[in-house]
């Protein structure tokens, strides 16, 4: 009787939450600020192309987005969240947790992140070591690179007497954000391991060893502007003497107003960040949850227009939009995989 009753509360359940999807006549799309435009784009070709409802986006920042489409299955859950980094297995997990089983994952192309300042301001050309000495929270001891101490470092001169003398202020996205991850793993990191000291540590200690690599300092250098890339932009134009951090869309589309540091050498452009020279790039995804295909309208056919080469091939739409293309191979399997909506396993 009482597994009767259990079975009965479950289907009842099921049945309001697939009356309610059947309700919502829009697809529900969270996370990435970086995804944010062209999603935005392909949601406006979608809504004009189709007889469906313009999709709904909100940009949340890849970690929150990943949060709120893991919470669970229903038409109060984001279908499809972006993300400008893989999902995290501690994302994976909680989506199984709470019913979200099958996903899509979708890499959508590539991107690099920037490090810029205004158009009339001081060009940098900052080394890896260069960003993490400046942003970092503890760095070694320059009397014992063994001693790890709390950045000392007022003004990028200090850090290295090539770069300018001018106060280290820069504005860049909080922790909840896919950039913020990326930058951190890539720049930080990158910088970080260049001491012998540190990455001797990785073996010895992993966890400290992140913590030092990717710990921000808290000392009002680095500010968190929130997720929102242009209001960095209108900063930036505002103050010439700080720095902002923000995907290459966004640089590529203010070219007007704010121009790229070189990093190692080498400009985020373009090519630089397709053929991978440029260090600080990374893959940029989106994530379909499958339990809503078929229940929320228009989903599949969202996802056929975004990984069509008339939106994501190197002369489409989103190329236009900053978007740096997969190659062809890839991009034709990876649609393939996206269309036919096959179920991605844990991220590890």
């Amino acid at each position: 009787m009482k597994k009767t009753l259990i079975a009965a509360s479950v289907a009842a359940s099921l049945a309001v939450s697939t009356q309610a999807m059947a309700a919502r006549d829009y697809i529900y799309i969270v996370g990435s600020s970086t995804v944010f435009p062209f999603a935005t784009v392909v949601a406006e070709t979608f809504g004009k192309k189709t007889d469906f409802n313009t999709p709904k986006i909100e940009s949340t920042g890849s970690g929150g987005g990943m949060k709120l489409f893991c919470e669970g299955v229903g038409v109060e859950h984001p279908d499809i969240t972006n993300a400008s980094r893989r999902m995290k297995v501690s994302e994976f997990e909680k989506c199984q947790a709470n019913g979200v089983e099958d996903i899509t994952e979708v890499v959508i192309g590539y991107d690099g992140i920037a490090v810029a300042n205004a158009k009339d301001a001081p060009a940098f050309d900052l080394s890896l070591r260069d960003i993490f000495l400046a942003l970092a929270k503890d760095v070694p001891n320059p009397d014992n690179e063994e001693e790890l101490i709390a950045n000392p470092y007022k003004t990028w001169k200090e850090v290295n007497a090539d770069l300018p003398d001018i106060e280290i202020e820069v504005l860049g996205p909080p922790p909840t954000s896919g950039t913020r991850d990326a930058f951190a793993e890539l720049a930080m990191e990158g910088g970080c391991k260049t001491f012998d000291s540190i990455k001797a540590m990785k073996k010895e200690d992993k966890k400290k060893y992140k913590a030092v690599c990717h710990g921000v300092r808290e000392d009002g250098a680095y500010i968190e502007a929130g997720e929102n890339d242009n209001l960095i932009v209108q900063k930036l134009e505002a103050n010439p003497d700080a720095l902002g951090i923000f995907g290459f869309s966004f640089l590529d589309q203010n070219a007007d107003k704010v121009k790229g540091a070189e990093i190692d050498g080498i400009a985020p452009t373009f090519d630089s960040i397709a053929d991978g020279s440029y260090p600080v790039s990374r893959s940029l995804y989106f994530y379909v949850k499958k339990a809503h295909v078929g229940t929320i309208p228009g989903i599949e056919e969202y996802v056929t227009e975004f990984t069509s080469d008339t939106a994501w091939s190197e002369d489409g739409y989103l190329a236009d939009k900053g978007l740096i293309p997969l190659s062809d191979e890839l991009r034709a399997e990876m649609a393939e995989n996206a269309q036919s909506m096959q179920s991605m396993s844990s991220p590890e």
